[in-house]
């Protein structure tokens, strides 16, 4: 069943390939270097970090909310 999904997966990428490549391969941002690509990787990193920071924070307001079992 994996393989099945896979093969269907891949066969209708096919047609989709050329399509993005189109433009000289220029994405929506535009075209690109390697400062917006590394500052791109600064946001995702930051972007993890305040969400793990902000997740446990609510985590643990929530269980002190609970009060002593």
């Amino acid at each position: 069943m994996r393989l099945l999904t896979l093969i269907v997966g891949v066969l209708l990428a096919l047609p989709v390939a050329p399509a993005l490549a189109a433009e000289g391969g220029e994405g929506l941002y535009g075209k690109t270097n390697d400062k917006i690509i590394t500052n791109f990787g600064y946001g995702l990193m930051v972007g993890f970090t305040l969400l793990v920071v902000t997740l446990s924070v609510a985590q643990h307001l929530l269980e002190k909310r609970k009060g002593p079992k």
